[in-house]
């Protein structure tokens, strides 16, 4: 044993690095040990994009100014499962930063606040009295979990991983796009629904492409998934060939477990903490990390309630209204609805994104205007 650490951190991902930059924050001085199986930098694969609602957080941990050399995006462009197309100025600009460039100016920003940086891969974690010991050498007053959708953590503290049904699964690659591209772009397709592609444009002429869509969906289409995320991704942007293409799977926020158990919290996408409506995970981690180093510092006696309470507070009613939407999003013509009544009021875009890349709720007014075009549209199609 090395002493008692205040907080282990066990990923160094967004999630991990934010909890450990705002418990060093908020007590400099503090003992935190952030562990990670590989060493920085290093690829994640990602759709690499940071709405303005994660600089947002960035700006809370002190690290405003983080990724300001890279261009911002001010564009979206969203086409429905039946090809109805919205094309837009966000309210604010969103970016593009690969996480191998990302991830390693967070730990670097971590590293130079105090915090203790160690390549570990964590095998063992055990109550002990008041402490948690993590692989029988690493004593801890809490733990934060931000190892990713497969983590260690969670299955030692008997936290089940997401249900099937509850998963996405997606592949990731980059492509060459011109260099003046500014609009991330997101395409939907009928076949195997909720699936879509996306182009997200970095800004030194390449741009981060993918396509995804839920676990089972690609179960039943009963061929190797590999030729069906390659096939489709390949259908929908047939102007921007891929390379490095890579999959990864994402435990949506449908299928959330509890947020940690004893002294160890789960953030990110260990906590299923990605948006069943668009895959966003980045602010989902920043935000969670944030508020478990919080917790760990400002409630170290006991640190799993009051993070539990935070994290209700920023996201309840958020993740709520997302529980819904995504059952209703099972319905395409429900989506074509949506975008249709975006393509027509900017209001309703600007709600869409604050939905799908943030912590927005839906209001009344706006939930009856999609309805009613929904409703206008089923019985249009209907013979």
């Amino acid at each position: 044993m090395d002493g008692v650490w205040d907080l282990v951190v066990v990923g160094g991902g967004p999630a991990g690095a934010a909890a450990a930059l705002r418990a060093a924050q908020l007590r400099p001085g503090a003992r935190v040990l952030l562990l990670d199986k590989a060493d920085f930098p290093r690829d994640k694969a990602c759709g690499d994009g940071i709405a303005a609602h994660g600089r947002d957080e960035l700006a809370l941990l002190g690290l405003p100014d983080l990724i300001d050399d890279y261009r911002p995006t001010p564009h979206l462009s969203v086409v429905s499962p039946s090809g109805v197309r919205v094309s837009a100025t966000a309210a604010r600009p969103n970016h593009v930063v690969p996480r191998r460039v990302f991830d390693a100016r967070l730990v670097a920003a971590a590293r130079a606040r105090g915090v203790e940086v160690r390549r570990h891969r964590v095998r063992d974690l055990r109550a002990n009295g008041g402490d948690v010991v993590v692989d029988g050498t690493i004593r801890a007053r809490a733990v934060v979990a931000a190892d990713g959708a497969h983590s260690a953590v969670r299955r030692l503290i008997g936290l089940p991983a997401a249900a099937a049904r509850h998963t996405a699964i997606a592949v990731r690659g980059y492509a060459d796009v011109p260099p003046d591209d500014d609009a991330q772009l997101i395409a939907m397709q009928k076949e195997g629904w909720p699936a879509y592609a996306w182009s997200f444009p970095i800004g030194d002429g390449t741009a981060n492409v993918g396509f995804g869509m839920l676990l089972p969906r690609l179960h039943a289409a009963g061929r190797p998934g590999r030729d069906v995320l390659h096939g489709r991704l390949a259908e929908l942007l047939p102007d921007r060939p891929a390379r490095d293409l890579r999959a990864h799977h994402l435990p949506l926020s449908t299928g959330r477990p509890a947020p940690g158990a004893g002294r160890v919290m789960l953030a990110g996408d260990a906590a299923s903490l990605i948006n069943p409506l668009t895959g966003e995970g980045i602010y989902y981690a920043l935000l969670s990390g944030r508020l478990a180093g919080e917790a760990a510092v400002r409630a170290a006696a006991d640190p799993l309630p009051a993070y539990r309470r935070s994290l209700r507070g920023a996201l309840g009613r958020h993740l709520r209204t997302t529980d819904v939407l995504a059952r209703l999003a099972q319905s395409p013509g429900f989506i074509d609805a949506a975008i249709g009544t975006a393509a027509h009021r900017k209001e309703v875009f600007d709600l869409l994104v604050e939905v799908g890349l943030g912590a927005g709720t839906v209001p009344p007014p706006i939930a009856l205007a999609v309805a009613r075009r929904w409703l206008r549209d089923s019985l249009t199609r209907r013979p």
